[in-house]
């Protein structure tokens, strides 16, 4: 499979425009074991895919754990993330964090200066790695943590986003920026601090087009490009149940049943359109599902490489199924 690959917002580092999201390997909602994970990143590799995401929260440090094993000594661009420092003792229901199997470990938030060096060192050391490419601030936002993330958002304007820029500045990593899943946050750092990329997951999708209205617009302004998380919203867009990581709601239900019946009239597999929808935009840099098998991966290369007629994305918004002003592929 040949990949496209562009550059990560004004850096000179390029990402394929299809990556790898490597949550599941840290058995976030799926059972998963340390081999069927190796699996799924040598197909990939195999495949010609070189960009991978991972970050401590997948597993509380099995995802970093597996795809460092499986990329030592081979040529990748890898995303982690910063903010959450992992501490010994596992916690009571993991389960109830969404993970199947982690590590004995449980999170502690830190944005601060002290505490982006120490997750960022920290990380190194469960990847086994020399380097992280782009370094990402994780799940800042009121998403995640709901009044707290005022403090939370001062402790990353204060100081924490300098630790990350001297991070940058010293050639440790080559970007920075968020990882997410909505969009006000992410205006809300073009204010404190000049960022490369947003990886923002589940908000621009067929279902979701929100950000081109106002942060589309601003990242384009200040130079920072967007990583296109969760394209198939949490599994809603491939035949699951779920969005944003909880069962969906009824009027998303309804919107996917009427998208995927204009794919059957087009004999094309919504996953496909799903998959290639947001690469269209030119913010975007790179679109990362995150298979659950190697399985699934062999079936998202498929899907990158579906031909889709014009006439589908034309069909879409003719039904305001999709935004008027959303760019669609060629």
């Amino acid at each position: 499979m040949k990949i496209r690959q562009k550059l990560v917002g004004k850096t000179k580092l390029k990402v394929d425009i299809l990556g790898l999201g490597c949550a599941p390997l840290g058995g976030n909602f799926v059972d998963l074991t340390y081999e069927d994970g190796a699996k799924i990143i040598k197909a990939a590799l195999q495949s010609g895919m070189s960009y991978f995401d991972t970050a401590a929260w997948y597993g509380f440090g099995r995802s970093e754990r597996l795809v460092g094993d499986c990329l030592r000594h081979k040529k990748y661009v890898l995303s982690s993330k910063v903010g959450r420092i992992l501490k010994p003792g596992a916690v009571q229901n993991p389960l109830d964090f969404g993970m199947i199997d982690p590590l004995p470990f449980h999170v502690i938030y830190d944005y601060s200066y002290d505490g982006i060096m120490r997750s960022y060192e920290d990380g190194l050391q469960r990847l086994g790695l020399d380097k992280i490419d782009i370094l990402l601030a994780h799940d800042i936002g009121t998403f995640q943590h709901g009044a707290d993330n005022i403090r939370h958002f001062n402790d990353l304007a204060k100081s924490g986003y300098k630790a990350m820029s001297e991070l940058k500045e010293q050639g440790a990593v080559k970007a920075i920026g968020l990882g997410v899943n909505e969009t006000q946050v992410c205006e809300d750092a073009l204010n404190i601090g000049q960022w490369d990329v947003f990886l923002l997951a589940g908000r621009y999708t067929l279902l979701e087009q929100s950000p081109l209205e106002r942060l589309f617009p601003a990242c384009k302004k200040a130079g920072t490009s967007i990583i296109c998380g969760g394209p198939f919203n949490s599994g809603l867009l491939v035949g699951r149940e779920t969005w944003n990581y909880s069962k969906a709601p009824e009027n998303l239900v309804n919107k996917t049943r009427k998208l995927a019946n204009v794919a059957d009239e087009f004999n094309i597999p919504l996953g496909a359109a799903a998959l290639q929808f947001p690469q269209a935009h030119q913010i975007i840099s790179s679109v990362i599902p995150g298979p659950r098998s190697e399985l699934e991966l062999l079936e998202i290369i498929s899907w990158q490489e579906t031909k889709i007629p014009m006439e589908f994305w034309t069909s879409l918004k003719d039904k305001n199924l999709l935004d008027i002003d959303a760019p669609t592929p060629q």
